[in-house]
């Protein structure tokens, strides 16, 4: 009772307090919070939430629906209150003291539109006091309809566009008196979570919340239960026009900053009006150069359809810094980013995971794999027009990424093995437990991709991406800096070594020679089913960079091949981004310190008394003939049976085996180069 005493008399002094102050003098010459600005690596501002698209409006010529959509989902009681909801306020202070922090926000319109004018968005008791100050002052000073006025034409609401009518325009191309309920209520519904809601991005999402906008409308009163279920099953119908964003350089990789922000506690509206300094990662000379090589390069190969996509992904190995983000060619036609979202088969992207596995377990890059045909159940893997060349070192196998040698590595590594291996690297997505894996038979993201390949680069150890460095508030003082890589080590020093030194083979004589750039280059070409999917998977000592083409609706794109397109991308982009680093030499031993002076036969590998083939290096290492690399990868499938590699007897299969035929084909021969495509100083493999 006596808390309840001093809390009633705690509210009433506030209240005394409050109806002691004045109105704010020059109201009208007050204007928002500085605009938040975020950076590059090297200090170019890559965007801006400024007011690029504003257009005011006067309060009689909005709409009586979208002001009640507003006045109905952000503040119910606007026109009664003195600029809090004292009940809405009670009742978030016992909620957040029994939370032990800032959890309930009970903002009405004019608190939120104080925020806007007067403060920043962090989430502190001592800015919550301020805010039903100013806004209390605000009451005093202007109107209901007038506060309404300037919140309806200052609030954020996604896009780049600030109030009604930009974002009526944005949105629907329409003038707000055009606009339909549903319509209405979408815009209602933005100013709670602008990028979430967005239709362009999250269109379900913003149908959802304009649903609840429309449920709230009904039961305040403002429409009627027709209305609200006609409403509810109008189709979401969006501009088609260009649309036009605040300043941004690197759209799909603000997003990603965006959503970093949320996870280290920042909000949204902070982040627009907050007048905040992001300092990120980003490299901007290697953001244009991916960027531009993209869509060069698409254009030269003529693939210019809305559908046909390409992705960039760019971060060093061991500080986690993305370097470079491109998640499509044309974010203003898609904002979908497939970097991060888009699940695609690697094709032999991911046969390095399973030599991996292989190196793990002691098997050696000389040691000598039969590349010849082998049969399961129901599955018969096979080289590209029945091509194969009989006993080779592991490295050459991988080189010239050999099908049946992979399945060959996996049938002796065990399926388990391999996918472990990649879980540990980085790889997230659903893996089927079956020797199909070897081909890359599973959808994967770019992003995680390019994570595991980077512990290829960093003698093994995983590091995480990352996009802010830190943050900055409007008085400059940093309240978010980064703690530095977060590194796990996940293979060993001298496996990493190994793969290092087997794809530069891959790049140097193999399927990836369209990587080729005057650096030491390691990497891997893939190319899934019937050209659905092309890769190119490659770095340096200091940066890892992956390159995705594909159609978004999962046709084909004949011809096209990871040594082909993806690799000449991998390439312009690289030239550019590595000028920093002209010098780096990966930090591993001699290779040659990697060579068994005698190369075990893998079948006989767990039989140390077995020498295998007696093969110098020297004999081996040679580049591959054109001839040779006129083979086309692989075209699997056929019935399944399994063939003991010694005996060439049909026997049960002692590793998993797939449930359905997978097929894949990946023809070596690249199509001729583009007139204006510069050329490599070494012959393209065509590539996978």
């Amino acid at each position: 009772m006596m808390m309840l005493s001093a809390f009633l008399a705690a509210i009433a002094a506030f209240n005394l307090y409050l109806a002691s102050l004045p109105p704010i003098s020059n109201f009208d010459d007050i204007k928002p919070n500085p605009v938040t600005s975020i950076y590059s690596l090297d200090g170019e501002v890559i965007k801006t939430f400024t007011v690029f698209r504003f257009e005011k409006v006067s309060i009689e010529d909005i709409p009586a629906d979208l002001k009640n959509a507003v006045i109905s989902t952000e503040d119910k009681n606007f026109y009664k209150h003195r600029g809090f909801d004292t009940f809405g306020l009670v009742r978030s202070v016992f909620a957040n003291i029994k939370a032990g922090s800032l959890k309930q926000g009970a903002s009405t319109i004019t608190q939120q539109l104080a925020r806007i004018l007067f403060l920043s968005n962090e989430r502190t008791f001592d800015r919550k006091i301020k805010e039903l100050i100013i806004a209390h002052r605000i009451e005093k000073t202007i109107s209901k309809n007038e506060i309404l006025e300037l919140y309806l034409n200052s609030v954020y609401l996604g896009s780049g566009t600030y109030g009604v009518l930009s974002a009526s325009k944005t949105y629907f191309d329409k003038e707000l008196n055009e606009l339909t309920l549903a319509e209405t209520a979408l815009i209602a519904g933005l100013p709670q979570a602008p990028s979430a809601y967005s239709p362009f991005q999250n269109p379900d999402a913003a149908i959802s919340r304009r649903n609840q906008v429309l449920k709230r409308m009904y039961k305040t009163g403002c429409i009627t239960k027709e209305q609200y279920e006609a409403a509810k099953k109008e189709e979401l119908h969006l501009s088609t026009k260009p649309r036009l964003y605040s300043f941004n350089k690197a759209p799909y990789f603000i997003d990603f900053v965006l959503n970093e922000l949320e996870k280290l506690g920042f909000e949204e509206q902070e982040i627009s009006q907050g007048g905040l300094k992001i300092y990120t990662t980003l490299d901007s000379k290697s953001q244009e150069a991916a960027q531009n090589a993209i869509v060069n390069d698409l254009n030269a190969y003529g693939l210019k359809s809305d559908n046909t996509q390409m992705a960039l992904f760019s971060f060093s190995p061991t500080t986690g810094r993305i370097y470079a983000y491109v998640g499509g060619k044309n974010y203003e036609q898609s904002q979908y980013d497939r970097i991060v979202n888009a699940i695609r088969p690697p094709g032999s992207a991911f046969k390095p995971f399973v030599y991996t596995a292989a190196l793990q377990q002691g098997i050696g890059v000389d040691d000598i794999i039969e590349d010849s045909p082998i049969s399961f159940q129901n599955w018969s893997p096979k080289n590209y027009a029945s091509k194969y060349r009989g006993k080779m070192p592991l490295w050459k196998a991988l080189a010239i990424s050999s099908n049946v040698a992979a399945v060959r590595l996996i049938q002796k590594t065990g399926a388990d093995a391999v996918i472990t291996t990649a879980r540990e690297m980085g790889i997230t997505t659903p893996l089927q437990n079956d020797l199909t894996i070897a081909l890359g038979s599973n959808g994967v993201k770019l992003y995680d991709m390019v994570v595991a390949y980077g512990a290829f680069a960093n003698g093994g150890f995983r590091v995480k991406p990352y996009a802010v460095e830190r943050v900055e508030n409007s008085r400059g003082v940093v309240i978010y800096e980064n703690s530095g890589p977060k590194i796990v080590k996940v293979i060993s020093f001298d496996t990493a070594a190994g793969m290092t030194y087997m794809l530069r083979k891959v790049v140097e004589v193999g399927t990836g020679r369209a990587a080729n750039i005057s650096q030491a280059v390691a990497g891997k070409t893939g190319t899934t089913d019937d050209y659905h999917d092309a890769w190119f998977m490659g770095y340096t000592p200091d940066i890892v960079t992956g390159v995705w083409l594909g159609n978004d609706d999962n046709t084909k794109l004949p011809g096209i091949t990871g040594g082909g397109l993806p690799a000449r991308v991998w390439a312009d982009y690289m030239s550019v981004a590595t000028t920093n680093f002209a010098d780096s030499v990966f930090d591993y031993p001699e290779m040659e310190n990697l060579h068994n002076s005698k190369p075990r036969e893998i079948g006989d590998i767990s039989d140390d008394s077995q020498s295998g083939y007696d093969i110098e290096y020297e004999e081996i290492q040679e580049g591959f003939s054109d001839e040779q690399m006129q083979q086309p990868e692989y075209n699997t499938g056929g019935s399944y049976s399994t063939t003991d590699t010694n005996t060439n007897t049909v026997q049960d299969s002692q590793v998993p085996i797939p449930q359905r035929p997978f097929e894949v084909s990946e023809p070596v021969n690249s199509p001729p180069l583009p007139n204006n495509t510069a050329t490599q100083s070494a012959p393209l493999p065509g590539g996978y």
